[in-house]
């Protein structure tokens, strides 16, 4: 599916402010600063769509985006380190866990992971919570670009290794300094 039109819709923190459930949606989850804004914007080819920034956490509502009238693509905040407090970080978590459970148009989750670092402990608690709620889930490994090209397959089979019952099918390795054509997600 080529993306011709996204359109910003909603801005949510609570179910009661999500949009009416009547198109599928793909959310997009991932730690503070593992490049989710960036990917977003180079996937969707609007290069402005999310905020991105050097400070992590910049992220702090569920954000709906209406791509081709189709679907909704859902970024919401990221998880781990950011520069709030730790009162807020759990705000956050209630605030995912909430979408993840109750928004019965989910349909997909894109979980990124560092490709560098490979997947933290909250990388894998994430993917785990996923697979325990049966929610189809595709990893995309960020930051290619950082990674030497002759330890590229160490990290991925790190990656693979870390992430119990991940099908190589599944793992995208990603840089959004040489963005490889991708098969599409939806």
């Amino acid at each position: 599916m080529k993306i011709k039109e996204v359109l910003f819709e909603i801005s949510a923190t609570k179910p009661e402010h999500y949009p009416e459930p009547t198109k599928e949606e793909i959310v997009f989850l991932g730690r503070s600063n593992v490049g989710k804004s960036s990917f977003i914007n180079s996937f969707t080819n609007k290069k402005k769509l999310a905020y991105t920034s050097s400070t992590p956490g910049k992220t702090q509502v569920i954000n709906f985006f209406l791509i081709n009238e189709a679907f909704y693509l859902v970024d919401v905040p990221g998880y781990g380190y950011a520069k709030v407090s730790k009162k807020q970080r759990e705000a956050f978590g209630k605030m995912i866990e909430k979408y993840l459970t109750v928004r019965e148009t989910l349909k997909m989750a894109v979980l990124l992971v560092d490709f560098k670092v490979g997947p933290t402990e909250d990388d894998i608690m994430m993917y785990e919570y996923l697979k325990y709620y049966d929610i189809q889930t595709l990893i995309v490994a960020t930051k290619k670009d950082k990674v030497k090209s002759s330890l590229q397959s160490k990290h991925k089979k790190n990656i693979l290794n870390k992430m119990q019952g991940l099908k190589e099918k599944d793992l995208i390795v990603y840089s959004k300094e040489k963005p490889a054509t991708m098969t599409p997600i939806y």
